[in-house]
C-alpha cells in the first residue's frame, strides 16, 4: 500500500485496476471522463480500453467480456445512460459471469449537461444495484466491492458517483501495482439457453431478479457502506421531546458528518448513511426510524432516500415526521453545498448559527462569466459563413451537444435548438417536412456525427429531406477534455488506426453532394453554403479545420506568425468585427478596438470582414 493524492475519478480508476478489470469502455463525458483516462494512463499488460463511439456500444461490449468471465467496467455521465438503456434493460434479465460495474457519474447543477436526471431512480427501474460513494476513498473501495457483487450475483451494478466525488481531491492508502488481484478470463461458453434472450427466459429471471434484490436489502442492511452514527447521548431528548435524526446520502453525508461532528455533545442527534440507494437496506432503516421522532433527510437530486423512508415508516407503521425536499426543506434541484447542509441542520434542531463565525452574506456577487467560443474556434468561422450567407432568407438552424452549442450566444445567435446527442439532425427533418419554405440546416460535430447523427443522416436520404447537414470538424472531441474518436486515427490503447472518412461515410449513405471547406478561408465558405442549400435533397458541408487548443504544429506556427494587428489610421470604429463574431480577442480599449494579444491566434476571421481593410497580420 502506499498513499497517493487523487481526484475522485482517478480513485475510483485505481480502484477498478485494483479489482483486477479486464475491460474498461465507455464514452467522454464530464463528470465521468477522467475515470477512463487514467485506466489508460495506468493500465497493466492485459488490460484492455477503449473510447466507443457512444455509450450503448461500450455497454455491448462491456456485455460481451462479462459474458466471457471478464471484469468490464463502463463509463458514462448521466445523459448517456439514456443512449445505454437499451442493452441495461435487456442485459440485467440476461445477467453476467464475469463482474461488469457500470460507472454513470451524475451531474447536479447541472453543470455540464442538459438534465438533472438521478441514476438512482435508474437503478430501481432496471432493477440493477446501485452504490453511491461519499468521498473519493470510499468510491476507491466501493468499486472494488461492485465487481464482488456483480461476480456473486451474477448482475451489473451501478456505481454513481456525483460531480464533487469525481473531481474531489483527496489524499487516500491505495494498493501497489503488485498487490492488484489478477482476475483470470475464462472465455465465452456457448449456452443458447442463458445468453439468448426469448420472452420465457426473461419471464422466468425477471422473478429471480426480484427476489434476489429482496435478499440484496438485507445484505445492504449490513454493509459498511450503510450505518448509523450517534452523537451525544442517544437515550437524551430535546427540550421539546423529540429524538433528532438525519439521513443522507452520496456528497451530502460528507457535508452532515462534518456539521454533526461539530454539534455540542449535549445535542443528541443519529445520522443515518445510505451508500446503497437501491436495494434500499429497509432494515437498517426500520431501526433508525424507531429510534427517531424527526428525520432531516440531505441528498443530491431526487428525493429518493427521502421517499423510501416514507415508504418504511408507512409499511412498518411508524409515526415519525421525515422532512427534506418533499417537504421545501431542502432544496429540490442544483447541487447541494456545505454551508446550505448546515443551515437545513441547525433550523432543523432549532440551533442558532453562531454571530462570531463569518458571515457571508454582504459578499460582493461574482463577475458573470458566460461560456464563449474560444479565439481562433474554427467553429465561430463556421457559423458565421452560414449566417451571411443565408441573409434575408427564412433559415432554421438546428444545434446540438458540444463546443459548438456556444453558437447560440449573441452576436452569432445561430443555435436555434438544442436538445441531445445527435437530435438536431432528426430535427431538422421534422421542421423542414412541415415548414417546407425554411431553409434547414443541421449543425454536428465529428465525435457526435459518429456518435449518434450517422442514423439521422441516414434517416433523412432514406425519407428524402430537403436540408443542409454541416458537419463542424475540428478532429477531436473538444468538449469532454479532446478525446480520440473513429475520424482521428488514434485508440486509447495508442494505436494507429485507418481514419474512418466522414465523406465517405456520408457518399456510402446516399449523400450524392458533399463538400469540405476551410471556414477561416470567409469567401468561400460563404460561396459553398450559397450553392449547397439551394440544392435539392440532403446535402452536406463539412468544415474542417482543427481545434485551436490541440493542433500543437499549427500553435507553433501562429507564434511564428502573430496575432493579428489594427492600423489605426484606417480603422473607422465601426465595431463590425466586434458586433458580427463575438470573438474574446476583439476588445475595446481606451474607447477603441484594439486586439488581446494574449488570447489572438491570428485566425485571420476579422481581417476578412473588416469593411475597410484595418485589420492585418496573422495567418496568411
Amino acid at each position: 500500500m502506499h498513499q497517493e493524492y487523487l481526484m475522485g475519478n482517478e480513485a475510483i480508476a485505481l480502484g477498478a485496476l485494483a479489482a483486477g478489470v479486464n475491460c474498461v469502455a465507455g464514452y467522454p463525458g464530464t463528470p465521468s471522463t477522467e475515470v477512463l483516462e487514467t485506466v489508460a494512463k495506468r493500465r497493466g499488460e492485459g488490460v484492455y480500453v477503449e473510447w466507443s463511439v457512444n455509450e450503448k456500444a461500450a455497454m455491448e461490449l462491456a456485455a460481451g467480456a462479462a459474458y466471457s468471465g471478464a471484469r468490464a467496467l463502463v463509463t458514462m455521465k448521466q445523459v448517456g445512460l439514456n443512449v445505454a438503456s437499451d442493452p441495461l434493460m435487456s442485459l440485467e434479465y440476461i445477467g453476467v459471469e464475469g463482474g461488469l460495474v457500470v460507472l454513470v457519474a451524475d451531474d447536479p447543477g447541472p453543470i455540464s449537461s442538459q438534465t438533472e436526471q438521478d441514476t438512482r431512480h435508474f437503478a430501481a427501474f432496471s432493477k440493477v444495484p446501485c452504490l453511491d460513494p461519499s468521498s473519493p476513498a470510499e468510491a476507491y473501495q466501493m468499486i472494488q466491492y461492485a465487481f464482488a457483487l456483480s461476480e456473486e450475483y451474477h448482475t451489473p451494478v451501478f456505481l454513481r458517483p456525483t460531480t464533487r466525488i469525481c473531481h474531489a481531491y483527496a489524499s487516500l492508502e491505495v494498493k501497489d501495482p503488485e498487490e492488484y488481484l489478477v482476475h483470470p478470463v475464462k472465455g465465452f461458453v456457448k449456452d443458447s439457453g442463458r445468453w439468448v434472450i426469448f420472452p420465457r427466459l426473461s419471464l422466468k429471471n425477471h422473478g429471480l431478479i426480484v427476489e434476489r434484490n429482496k435478499k440484496l436489502a438485507g445484505v445492504f442492511s449490513g454493509y459498511e457502506g450503510n450505518g448509523v452514527i450517534s452523537h451525544g447521548d442517544p437515550e437524551q431528548k430535546t427540550e421539546n421531546g423529540n429524538h433528532y435524526g438525519i439521513a443522507a446520502s452520496g456528497v451530502s453525508y460528507a457535508y452532515a458528518l462534518e456539521m454533526v461532528e461539530k454539534l455540542p455533545e449535549d445535542i443528541s442527534v443519529k445520522l443515518l448513511k445510505i451508500g446503497t440507494p437501491y436495494p434500499f437496506p429497509e432494515a437498517l432503516a426500520e431501526k433508525f426510524l424507531r429510534e427517531t421522532d424527526s428525520v432531516l433527510c440531505i441528498e443530491e437530486l431526487d428525493p429518493v432516500v427521502e421517499d423510501a423512508l416514507i415508504y418504511t415508516a408507512g409499511k412498518n407503521n411508524i409515526r415519525v415526521d421525515i422532512l427534506g425536499k418533499n417537504s421545501g426543506h431542502i432544496r429540490v434541484a442544483g447541487e447541494n453545498t456545505r454551508e446550505e447542509a448546515e443551515k437545513a441542520i441547525l433550523s432543523f434542531l432549532g440551533i442558532e448559527k453562531d454571530s462570531s463565525e463569518l458571515d457571508m452574506t454582504d459578499m460582493p456577487e461574482l463577475p458573470v462569466r458566460p461560456p464563449v467560443l474560444c479565439a481562433g474556434c474554427p467553429h465561430r468561422a463556421s457559423f458565421y459563413a452560414v449566417k451571411q450567407a443565408m441573409k434575408g432568407k427564412k433559415a432554421v438552424f438546428c444545434g446540438d451537444i458540444g463546443c459548438y452549442t456556444l453558437g447560440n450566444a449573441m452576436p452569432l445567435d445561430m443555435v436555434d435548438t438544442c436538445l441531445c446527442m445527435g437530435a438536431g439532425v432528426n430535427i431538422t427533418q421534422g421542421i423542414g417536412h412541415l415548414d417546407p419554405d425554411t431553409v434547414c440546416f443541421a449543425f454536428v460535430g465529428d465525435s457526435t456525427f459518429f456518435a449518434s447523427a450517422i442514423t439521422g443522416a441516414v434517416n433523412a436520404v432514406y425519407n428524402q429531406a430537403d436540408m443542409t447537414l454541416v458537419i463542424l470538424d475540428n478532429s477531436t472531441t473538444a468538449m469532454t477534455g479532446h478525446q480520440p474518436h473513429p475520424g482521428t486515427g488514434h485508440t486509447m490503447m495508442g494505436e494507429i488506426v485507418e481514419k474512418v472518412s466522414i465523406e465517405d461515410t456520408l457518399h456510402g449513405i446516399g449523400v450524392k453532394e458533399v463538400r469540405t471547406v476551410n471556414p477561416l478561408r470567409h469567401a468561400e465558405a460563404v460561396k459553398t453554403v450559397k450553392e449547397l442549400s439551394a440544392l435539392p435533397g440532403v446535402k452536406a458541408i463539412i468544415f474542417k479545420y482543427p481545434c485551436i487548443a490541440i493542433a500543437s504544429e499549427m500553435t507553433k506556427h501562429l507564434k511564428e506568425v502573430g496575432c493579428v494587428s489594427i492600423d489605426p489610421e484606417k480603422c473607422i470604429q465601426c465595431k463590425k468585427c466586434i458586433r458580427e463574431i463575438g470573438c474574446p480577442a476583439l476588445i475595446i480599449k481606451d474607447e477603441k478596438v484594439a486586439i488581446d494579444e494574449t488570447l489572438c491566434t491570428g485566425c485571420g476571421l476579422c481581417k476578412q470582414i473588416c469593411p475597410v481593410g484595418a485589420i492585418g497580420g496573422g495567418d496568411e
